[in-house]
């Protein structure tokens, strides 16, 4: 019977957010539209992390030059979603391909440096070309077109993008499942696990590790094109090292090494957040006692630590 706890509750999660728009209301609509998106920015992130076991301190980088891409085509070319949506994929690959191929010659803590002095590169230049990015003020006002496909959509009605969110969401989700459960991506563990030992047995180590940097990279620019238009700007904020923390904090929070942990751990993280400023300006110490106590009591994280009790595990 334990075997099927995982199925039977995705089936029901899904159903529960295909119903959503129907029964809840709008506040409630965007909070999960916001979980989506950071969920599927944390997955990508826990590709090279949990399963590649690279702690990267700059992955927001691709991130908001997703967002960037987007916001851009759809303001200056007036782009269909889908369209801008796969330019923002583009875009980030291009960009994690760069910063990979020097950053994955590095191990520990030089590639996590390495990777934050990236990181503060390219928010330097959003933040200072301000005759392409607009500077400090991001990019707005830009106006949502059609889907694309010859798929004609209200995009700016909250629901209707959520579906739109939702489905690219569980897409793309179903492409990183199949890439963590292929051959590559047990390669991916076991460089984790011991990389001496596996470039003993011929494997390439560095080709595997910026590959999985350019896959990841790819997943996170998606993720930021679709949050651009859910925030209706894309800013340098998106780009900030200190996002690069969020998917950090929440494939721990959830379980690095499940797949869905980082999914569980952005709706910890994102629910918590917005219950807490709700009743407290000192938002961010009630927040950071709440998620310390998480990480030191539930190790595996607190997705991790519930699926491993179900299945008897100690």
């Amino acid at each position: 019977m334990k075997n099927y706890c995982i199925p039977i509750a995705l089936i029901l999660v899904l159903a529960a957010l295909l119903a959503l728009p129907s029964i809840a209301p709008y506040f409630y609509i965007f909070i999960v539209t916001e979980i989506l998106i950071l969920g599927l920015f944390a997955a990508s992130f826990n590709l090279i992390f949990g399963y590649t076991g690279m702690l990267s301190f700059g992955h927001a980088a691709f991130f908001g030059v997703g967002a960037y891409a987007t916001a851009m085509l759809l303001q200056d070319a007036q782009w269909p979603l889908l369209a801008c949506l796969l330019a923002s994929t583009v875009a980030g690959t291009i960009l994690a391909l760069v910063i990979g191929f020097f950053s994955v010659r590095l191990n520990e803590v030089y590639f996590s440096m390495l990777t934050l002095a990236f990181g503060m590169m390219v928010f330097a230049v959003v933040h200072q070309w301000r005759s392409v990015t607009n500077g400090s003020d991001g990019i707005a006002g830009f106006q949502m077109g059609s889907l694309g496909l010859g798929i004609e959509l209200a995009l700016g009605n909250p629901s209707v993008y959520y579906y739109v969110v939702l489905v690219i969401v569980v897409i793309a989700a179903g492409v990183l499942y199949l890439i963590c459960r292929s051959s590559f991506g047990l390669i991916l563990r076991a460089i984790r696990q011991n990389p001496e030992r596996v470039a003993f047995c011929g494997v390439d180590v560095k080709n595997y590790r910026l590959a999985a940097f350019t896959a990841s990279g790819a997943f996170a620019g998606l993720a930021g094109g679709l949050m651009a238009p859910f925030l209706r700007i894309a800013s340098p904020e998106l780009v900030h090292w200190s996002m690069s923390a969020e998917p950090i904090l929440m494939s721990i929070l959830g379980g690095t090494g499940y797949f869905l942990g980082p999914f569980f751990g952005a709706g910890m993280f994102v629910l918590l957040e917005t219950w807490i400023t709700s009743m407290t300006h000192s938002w961010m110490l009630v927040l950071g006692i709440i998620l310390a106590l998480m990480v030191m009591f539930f190790r595996r994280g607190v997705f991790g630590t519930v699926l491993d009790r179900l299945q008897g595990r100690k």
